[in-house]
């Protein structure tokens, strides 16, 4: 059983990404600290959170059947700390946090932490929105925040960003079973701070200041501008009905967005209408008092979570430029372009080798010791006795075709 689990459940767009690749790929150095991360593939424990809560995910939720489970009891045979992480933990029900908690040693024996990254809703509404785009949302921004404004909060849109975003729903949730003292609240920094410093209050409430890691990151989940979200959801509405989940996450999602497009670092930003702007802060500024009350460890600031002014000039992208959206779909164009000249080439090295084999194939039946033993094996085929001596023969050589 583990002495003490550290069970991070979000939120999304805190750097999320981030902290989990940096854990799976430093597993080695951290399991000779004792600390166990455990996955066989980056997105174990993305793949555990749909079996948790039995989410559909565009068809991946078949892989996750039984992921959970998995995890959890490697957790329960390792003797030291273990971690686990997954942003989408955070719109579990209770009775799912409940089982999760239990599953993890919890009640019996075992140290279990609730980590929660926090930003401000400023800055999370924009990217919530920009997420679901990347999912093939076809949503206009007026429409979401129409939506997530609704006290009624009916619906899938407000269902789930309520249920990742409503910091102190999530800790009643996740934490109504734990002391204060064990849930920690990591707060994202504002923008224009160091740029380790997230990283350092990660590295705190994980306990790993004195691991030394590697933090060059692979995967990532890089915001886009205005002009560059507005592209997405127009080619979402172009190829929806025709690429499958299978095929639009790597080339839509991967290769656009995250590869391409985010690139694009000088087109105006996302972010909250300033008539919306006041209704995010007064909202903030609720949940930030209630916090304070529960006496949780706040590893950073809870004024970082005021969250920036509304910006000199808003960029609508439901009205972007159509000059910079021109532009950002050039730059998408010749990065699929490119991704398929290297399609091509791929495919025309592999078209020769397979070539190359069928030569090959045809010149060993070419040999007069092939014709010799294919002429024999028809032969035998004639006869009872053949029959039995060619069985005999396969058995012997462990075959069980039909070939000799």
């Amino acid at each position: 059983m583990s002495e003490r689990v550290l069970l991070h459940v979000g939120t999304p767009k805190t750097g999320t990404s981030y902290l989990q690749d940096v854990l799976f790929r430093n597993r080695p150095t951290l399991a000779e600290h004792g600390i166990l991360y455990p996955a066989e593939r980056f997105d174990e424990h993305f793949l555990a959170a749909l079996d948790l809560m039995r989410l559909p995910w565009g068809g991946l939720e078949v892989q996750a059947v039984g992921a959970w489970d998995r995890l959890a009891a490697a957790v329960r045979e390792h003797d030291g700390t273990a971690v686990v992480s997954h942003e989408i933990l955070a719109t579990a029900s209770r009775s799912q946090a409940d089982r999760a908690l239990a599953s993890l040693g919890h009640g019996s024996g075992t140290e279990v932490h609730l980590v929660l990254s926090v930003r401000d809703l400023v800055r999370q509404i924009p990217a919530e929105w920009q997420e679901n785009l990347k999912h093939r949302s076809l949503l206009s921004y007026a429409t979401f925040l129409e939506q997530i404004r609704d006290p009624a909060r009916e619906g899938r849109i407000p269902t789930w960003f309520w249920g990742v975003q409503e910091v102190p729903d999530i800790l009643d949730r996740w934490g109504h079973d734990l002391p204060p003292e064990r849930i920690h609240l990591v707060t994202v920094p504002p923008p224009g701070g160091p740029r380790d410093l997230l990283w350092q209050r990660f590295s705190r409430v994980f306990g790993l200041d004195d691991v030394e890691l590697d933090l060059e990151v692979e995967r990532v989940n890089p915001s886009l501008g205005v002009p560059e979200t507005a592209l997405i959801r127009r080619i979402n509405r172009a190829v929806n009905g025709e690429l499958d989940s299978s095929t639009y996450r790597p080339l839509v999602r991967e290769l656009l967005a995250h590869q391409t497009l985010s690139r694009r670092t000088r087109s105006p930003r996302l972010a909250l209408p300033p008539d919306v702007h006041p209704w995010a802060r007064d909202l903030q500024t609720a949940w930030v008092a209630e916090i304070r009350e529960r006496g949780y460890d706040v590893v950073g600031d809870l004024d970082d979570l005021t969250g920036p002014p509304p910006p000199a000039r808003f960029a609508d992208p439901d009205a972007p430029s159509q000059r910079q959206v021109a532009n950002a779909a050039v730059d998408a164009i010749r990065a699929l372009l490119l991704e398929n000249a290297r399609r091509v080439v791929a495919e025309d090295t592999l078209r020769a080798e397979l070539d190359e084999a069928h030569r090959a194939l045809e010149r060993s039946y070419l040999r007069p010791t092939y014709r010799w033993r294919e002429k024999t094996v028809r032969r035998l085929q004639d006869g009872r006795l053949g029959t039995r001596l060619l069985e005999t023969y396969r058995r012997a050589r462990g075959r069980s075709s039909e070939s000799a």
